[in-house]
């Protein structure tokens, strides 16, 4: 490869980088937006309307607020691990959008076939957004210790917990795709359910769908699942000592995964950029994922709207002995039926490797 071409395959992955980079960002700080209106819409009240019109400068005032907040670090409080449990939960949301596919494009016409959307196009791609996506445990672990406080660290405990329990059931829950899509490629999971909504993995793995994203309430720590957060009980949980710009980031990192656990609900159940019926394939793809990622950061705002905090004890009931024995049962039917004769022929219908 000449040295040309290197600096142009070199442009091309900063201009593929910068293009998800920028608008993720940017989402992560206006669902803050959007969940203070969806809330007072649903608690008849207005929200946010005072900061720019419709108070769509909110977000921008509340970091310019936390970014003049004096940050103070406790004086017997571990300083470089206090400092780098903050980044070290941003990290691993912001890393996992590496190989998160947002459609596939030509470039109007210059490239001959369609190339996918991704900034890396990788075989094992949903292993990796797992892998990486399972170290921000140690982020709110360190946070919790670093602080050389009894609240934050059972605060960090209890999301630990948590964190580790329900990411169990949803990689059993991916497993389940995986024995249907035959790749661990993203793109192909997401061409394995072209051809209309009866294609989408959402009907033979209704009740995983259920698991993985209320498993993704859970492990984003989200309403009803908001135990680190328990203020009645721990004062805050794990980031309880952090005020100012590095409060901010914890909360930036929670809305990062909440943005990746609904793009990966989309991806693996709802046929990714795929529209519901071919005739309405003129619609960009890109649009179509945008859209069904919308919905679920939608129904992540439904539910702290609606349903009151667990207790820690039905928490870990839920997926310890509901999930994940629902989701053992069901590979064992997925893969009874894919070599079961009869059987066979209707889960062949969502299984193009056979």
């Amino acid at each position: 490869m000449s040295l040309l071409d290197m600096a142009i395959q070199a442009g091309i992955w900063a201009l593929e980088i910068l293009a998800i980079t920028i608008p993720v960002a940017l989402s992560v700080a206006y669902i803050t937006y959007l969940e203070r209106r969806v809330i007072g819409w649903m608690q008849i009240r207005k929200g946010c309307n005072r900061v720019g019109w419709a108070g769509l400068l909110q977000p921008i005032a509340d970091g310019l607020k936390l970014f003049l907040k004096e940050s103070i670090i406790p004086t017997h409080a571990n300083k470089a691990l206090f400092v780098a449990a903050p980044v070290l939960a941003l990290l691993p949301a912001l890393v996992a959008f590496a190989v998160i596919p947002f459609g596939e494009t030509d470039l109007f016409g210059i490239w001959k076939s369609p190339h996918l959307m991704a900034i890396a196009n990788l075989n094992i791609g949903i292993l990796y957004v797992m892998a990486v996506g399972s170290l921000a445990i140690y982020g709110i672990l360190l946070a919790g210790w670093a602080s050389n406080s009894k609240y934050a660290l059972i605060g960090a405990v209890r999301s630990t917990c948590q964190m580790v329990s329900y990411e169990v059931s949803m990689g059993f829950a991916i497993v389940c795709v995986l024995m249907l899509a035959g790749s661990m490629n993203l793109g192909d999971i997401v061409n394995a359910q072209a051809g209309g909504f009866w294609h989408w993995y959402i009907i033979p793995l209704f009740p995983m769908f259920l698991v993985y994203f209320i498993s993704g309430c859970a492990e984003t720590n989200r309403s009803p699942f908001d135990l680190p957060e328990g203020e009645s009980e721990i004062v805050a949980g794990f980031f309880v000592e952090y005020s100012g710009m590095w409060f901010a980031t914890f909360s930036l990192a929670e809305y990062a995964a909440m943005i990746l656990i609904s793009l990966m609900t989309s991806i693996m159940f709802m046929g990714g950029w795929h529209a519901p019926i071919p005739a309405l394939d003129f619609i960009p793809g890109t649009l179509w994922l945008l859209g069904k990622t919308l919905f679920f950061i939608f129904l992540f705002i439904w539910f702290r709207a609606t349903f009151p905090r667990y207790r820690y004890d039905q928490l870990m009931r839920l997926g310890w002995k509901v999930f994940l024995p629902c989701t053992l049962v069901w590979i064992a039917v997925l893969g009874i039926a894919t070599y079961t004769p009869g059987l066979s022929t209707i889960i062949g219908f969502w299984q193009p490797w056979r």
